[in-house]
């Protein structure tokens, strides 16, 4: 299953668009906060596409859940994320 999910307000620069599939058995949080004054948080289950519009320059969270917390476990460009 795929998500298509809302796009970058409109003062910021064109976006690109980007997918994360989430190939792991655990739900998972997705973020993006390195872009001021937006901020990006999905979750994506297991099995599931994350289809999504970001700046070049953002990096896109990947959080596992550890006992009551999330844990950051992995981290992308999301211009290493671009589709066609």
């Amino acid at each position: 299953m795929t998500q298509t999910l809302n796009s970058l307000p409109l003062n910021y620069s064109p976006g690109i668009l980007c997918i994360y599939s989430n190939h792991s058995n655990q739900v998972i949080i997705v973020r993006i906060s390195n872009i001021p004054e937006w901020y990006f948080e999905r979750v994506v289950f297991p099995g599931e596409q994350l289809l999504f519009e970001a700046l070049p320059e953002a990096y896109l969270e990947i959080y596992r859940g550890d006992q009551n917390k999330a844990i950051l476990a992995e981290k992308f460009p999301c211009s290493k994320l671009q589709t066609s």
